[in-house]
């Protein structure tokens, strides 16, 4: 029992200081500003076979670096089949941010990242073949934020998500 009591409470404190830890972040592509997106593109439908867009498409050359937009830890780098070359990186406050669609990555799961530590290449992978290259950029919360949820078909997954265009201009404010 006190097994169990003293994990539940190592728990909670990692959740806490999770939650405590500062996130900042950066647009996550070399030299690129908020003109080489499309404001609008956060929750778009209908988007293909995705239905909806949960995130931004940061458009540029292919070959240009992509960047950590934050600190943290590397969840996966591999390859999935609509995101073609991915990375997905855990941050403070226990967010996940997905890249999607890179050419090359230059990170594993595990490694450590820091804010602006190049993480892979622009590109054109997955369902994006063929396109201009761009990298697909979403920002998941592990811990669910109600009041981003909404009365629309599917509504109740957007508390999951964070809308990029929105974390990147208050940078620039």
């Amino acid at each position: 029992m006190k097994i169990l009591k003293y994990s539940v409470i190592s728990l909670l404190i990692v959740l806490v200081l999770g939650l405590l830890i500062p996130e900042k972040i950066i647009i996550p592509v070399k030299g690129a500003t908020s003109n080489d997106w499309n404001h609008q593109s956060f929750w778009f439908e209908p988007w293909g076979t995705s239905g909806t867009h949960k995130g931004i498409d940061i458009f540029g050359t292919k070959g240009t670096p992509v960047l950590a937009a934050t600190s943290g830890i590397v969840l996966f780098s591999g390859e999935l089949g609509k995101g073609g070359n991915a990375i997905a990186i855990l941050s403070p406050k226990w967010r996940i941010h997905y890249f999607a669609h890179l050419n090359e990555n230059i990170v594993a799961a595990g490694d450590i990242v820091n804010i602006t530590n190049q993480i892979g290449t622009l590109g054109d992978s997955g369902n994006a073949a063929g396109k201009q290259p761009h990298v697909h950029y979403s920002i998941l919360s592990i811990i669910p934020i109600p009041w981003l949820a909404s009365s629309e078909t599917q509504g109740w997954k957007k508390m999951f998500y964070l809308n990029p265009h929105e974390k990147l201009m208050s940078l620039l404010d």
